[in-house]
């Protein structure tokens, strides 16, 4: 059974927190699944081209069907011509969104917390605050933890953690609604308060 490491306020290991025996019978095709969606609804979908009826001219036949010895033309704006419209070009109206239901995003955030607790990445901690409001306080967390990133997680952030912790690169705050699958894989290590852990467990 996997565990996360117990911090105390001075970051030390203290002890560790067994995770549900659930959790790593969760398959990785979930987190596989989740991944793909979220990566899908953050694609902007800004390649737009012009079909021969949104292009401008064309508004009368070129020449003559018969009688020059040349090929058929009836407008300008045909996607043979240069400048006429794109033929099977890519559309700004497509959809890329990919649906995965909420029993497969649990899933998928149990599977990614149970990764990051067999790696010895997965930390808890009563409360995490940074009064001062300072961004090198913020910073001696991650470096007394040794890790080369951290999401945070917090019941509820307030406006001087927030501070402390929003111009650090290797850092990533969030909230407890704001918590998926995706963030927790893509940070090396997870700092979440234990509150915000024992929910999870509890709906799992």
């Amino acid at each position: 059974m996997s565990s996360a490491i117990v911090l105390n306020e001075k970051l030390e290991n203290v002890g560790a927190l067994a995770l549900p025996a659930s959790f790593e019978e969760v398959h990785s095709h979930n987190l596989y699944l989740y991944v793909k969606s979220y990566q899908a609804a953050l694609r902007s979908n800004t390649a737009n081209t012009k079909t021969k009826g949104e292009v401008s001219g064309g508004g009368k036949k070129p020449w003559a069907q018969k009688g020059r010895g040349g090929a058929r033309a009836g407008s300008r704006r045909s996607p043979v011509w240069v400048g006429g419209g794109a033929a099977f070009g890519p559309k700004a109206n497509k959809n890329y969104d990919l649906k995965v239901n909420k029993k497969q995003k649990k899933l998928a955030l149990e599977f990614a917390l149970n990764e990051k607790a067999v790696n010895n990445a997965l930390f808890v901690v009563d409360s995490l605050s940074v009064e001062s409001g300072k961004t090198k306080d913020a910073s001696k967390i991650v470096k007394t933890l040794g890790t080369r990133d951290a999401l945070i997680v917090k019941e509820l952030v307030d406006e001087k953690t927030l501070l402390a912790f929003r111009n650090l690169q290797n850092c990533y705050l969030v909230e407890a609604n704001e918590l998926n699958a995706y963030l927790a894989t893509a940070f090396y290590a997870v700092i979440i308060e234990k509150s915000v852990l024992e929910t999870i467990t509890k709906e799992g």
